[in-house]
């Protein structure tokens, strides 16, 4: 009896002094790893928050952060019913776990299986160690319980899905999911979730990629095991066994590289960044700018910009036809190279001259040799169409109307108006604006180039275009391009202009550009929600013979809408002041173009004296409404039309102070067009 409580009391001692010795053991170990400071990768994801682009870790791995809610549910049921059954009871030890594992190894001599728990698992990933000892595993269990103290189930699970090794330089589900299966963890077949239930095991020996009969071999012990656990019916479990295991790696998402790329070197030390880019719209249009590119040449690129209407927002950005050809320069952004327009500005040349009330969509216009000093513009085929209306002659692009209404509006005038609109113009050295800038003397961006038509689909105004969901929210007031009137005159004529063959009218207002020497083809057009403009050429600016805007890149814009997966919206309904007309029942002066008073003919123009252009004028009110305004004007032959707004008021003779009626505060454009077809404006603002 003695000799009994002899050996209890030395028993009950040694275990006093090994739990002593282990306590103080394991108050000198570090303090565990700061989660916050794992280098995971980083992840540019569009506007639904899915995965763009990844960038691999420093050390070249694949470590994509997940959470609990970002995988399959089956997964996870899978994965606690093999790794860790009682996860949700332990605090870290399962006890029940190491004493089976005991009793197995004594009866077959052999490890049947672990009693490792998830968060042992997790201490041991983020503190690895070679050595599988006594003391390691010790130490996994102090760590364990530390981690249980310290997160939640939820964290800790987050932890193990984010961290372990699916072999290479796979870690963490959603790196193996994307590489294994090329899609995110959020829907797994059974067979693929009990794959990647099974690889963190023996990651190297099991990897799909390198040893497929092994990975199948560890697939179908899971699939075996947890049956009964989870639930799975016999004729499931053998259709996932039948399921093929993948025998190669994917390459990882690079959507919208270009874009990636900016914003990544812009916040470097930022791990996660939302644009606004549709990753749906965007894998589209990559893949037609893919297919597309060979038919005009092994050197040619394709660049796609896509803009929402309302916000700015840069839906798609398609910067080269591919990332990784080095052939066509691929990593050249090509939304941002500096290119000669071509034709595509002219739409804005017709804008203003609409908004002075020098014509109208159906005034008639000659398009017939004629000289600017020693510049004669000829049309593009070196032919003229005589007589024709406004509307047709921009809808056909014909230069020599275009270089005439330019010549009326001013060069320097269109510049200052789109550059106040937000688009950035460059002039080659040395030069001033003159009227070659009207046929592409000038070069601008194709981002520049569509925030620009955009102020046409938003009847005037422009805004900036943004990129980041975080820039969405800043304020951005709109930018003034054009009077809404005038803005919609040039949209409603572009969208009655020929489509490309096979393609329906009346669909899509867009307009086409070549540039000299067919270097550049461009395609801008817009419906009633989104712009989209397309470049095609050679990112070295070496020309392409025969490429031309409407046959090259007007295709692509009108495929671009149709890979957008809804109809064309609608434009916006004409605003107030829009006048619908023929052009016999138009004022006369809008009736016929005519440039006298800018060709040199020696005869006083017409000039509004009063108010100057720019003014501010303080309204005087009888009762509701407000007093006339005095409108004084010098010169010009009689009739002269007055017009508020791009609306005909009336005709005088004779005296030369007339007084409108003005709405209200606000802005408003004051024009006069006198009996030979001369005009001036001023635009004013009444308070």
């Amino acid at each position: 009896m003695r000799y009994g409580r002899l050996i209890l009391a030395i028993a009950s001692t040694a275990l006093t002094c090994a739990m002593l010795a282990f306590a103080i053991w394991a108050a000198t170990l570090p303090p565990l790893v700061n989660t916050a400071s794992i280098d995971y990768s980083t992840e540019v994801l569009d506007r639904e928050g899915r995965l763009l682009r990844a960038y691999a870790t420093e050390d070249g791995r694949w470590r994509l952060k997940a959470r609990a809610e970002d995988v399959d549910p089956r997964f996870l049921a899978m994965l606690i019913a093999y790794e860790d059954k009682r996860f949700y009871e332990h605090y870290g030890v399962d006890p029940l776990a190491m004493a089976r594992a005991a009793w197995q190894l004594v009866v077959h001599g052999e490890i049947v299986s672990g009693a490792s728990t998830l968060s042992m698992q997790v201490a041991r990933l983020l503190e690895p160690r070679k050595e599988r000892t006594l003391l390691a595993k010790l130490k996994q269990m102090v760590r364990a319980i530390e981690l249980e103290r310290k997160f939640s189930k939820d964290e800790i699970l987050s932890l193990y899905l984010s961290l372990a090794p699916y072999g290479g330089n796979l870690e963490g589900i959603r790196s193996a999911s994307l590489a294994y299966f090329d899609k995110e963890p959020k829907r797994l077949s059974r067979a693929e979730a009990a794959l990647l239930v099974a690889l963190p095991q023996s990651p190297e020996a099991r990897r799909p990629d390198r040893s497929p009969e092994r990975a199948q071999h560890a697939r179908d012990r899971v699939l075996d095991r947890i049956a009964d656990d989870v639930g799975i019916p016999a004729d499931e479990i053998a259709q996932a066994k039948k399921d093929p295991v993948p025998t190669s790696r994917k390459s990882m998402p690079a959507l919208a590289p270009h874009a990636a790329d900016q914003v990544v070197l812009s916040l470097p030390q930022q791990k996660r960044h939302e644009l606004t880019i549709d990753a749906r719209m965007q894998q589209a249009l990559e893949i037609l700018a893919r297919e597309r590119a060979p038919t005009f040449g092994a050197d040619v690129s394709i660049a796609i910009l896509v803009v929402d209407h309302a916000s700015g927002e840069i839906l798609a950005r398609v910067a080269s036809a591919d990332y990784f050809d080095l052939h066509r320069a691929g990593q050249v952004d090509m939304t941002q190279g500096l290119r000669s327009p071509g034709s595509a500005l002219k739409p804005f040349i017709y804008g203003l001259a609409f908004e002075d009330g020098v014509v109208h969509p159906d005034t008639l216009i000659d398009d017939k040799p004629v000289r600017y000093g020693n510049y004669a513009p000829e049309n593009f085929d070196l032919t003229f169409q005589g007589t024709l209306p406004v509307r047709k002659a921009l809808q056909l692009s014909l230069n020599v109307p275009a270089v005439a209404l330019l010549d009326r509006v001013g060069a320097s005038r269109l510049t200052a108006r789109l550059t106040q609109a937000g688009g950035q113009l460059t002039l080659p050295k040395g030069e001033v604006p003159g009227l070659a800038m009207g046929l592409g003397g000038v070069g601008v961006t194709l981002s520049d180039l569509t925030m620009l038509y955009t102020g046409l689909a938003r009847q005037g105004s422009t805004i900036p275009l943004v990129e980041r969901k975080a820039d969405v929210a800043l304020a951005r007031p709109p930018r003034r391009l054009l009077d809404p009137v005038a803005a919609w005159y040039v949209s409603n004529v572009l969208l009655g202009t020929p489509p490309p063959e096979n393609a329906a009218r009346n669909r899509i207002a867009f307009k086409t550009g070549t540039s000299y020497g067919y270097r550049d083809a461009w395609a801008v057009g817009f419906d009633g929600r989104r712009t989209i403009g397309v470049w095609v050429g050679r990112p070295d600016g070496v020309p392409v013979p025969g490429i031309l805007g409407r046959t090259a890149a007007a295709p692509i814009l009108f495929d671009a809408f149709a890979r957008l997966g809804d109809l064309p919206a609608l434009l916006p309904p004409a605003p107030k002041g829009a006048i619908f007309a023929a052009n016999g029942k138009l004022p006369l002066p809008l009736q016929r173009f005519s440039p006298d008073g800018t060709m040199g003919r020696k005869r006083e123009q017409v000039r509004i004296m009063f108010p100057p252009h720019g003014a501010r004028l303080e309204l005087a009110s009888n009762g509701s409404r407000p007093e006339p305004v005095a409108l004084k004007i010098s010169g010009g032959a009689e009739p002269l039309t007055i017009l508020v707004n791009g609306v005909p008021q009336q005709r005088i003779s004779g005296g030369r102070t007339v007084f409108f009626h003005p709405d209200g505060p606000g802005f408003v454009r004051l024009t006069v067009v006198d009996g030979k077809g001369a005009a001036d404006s001023v635009l004013v603002r009444l308070q």
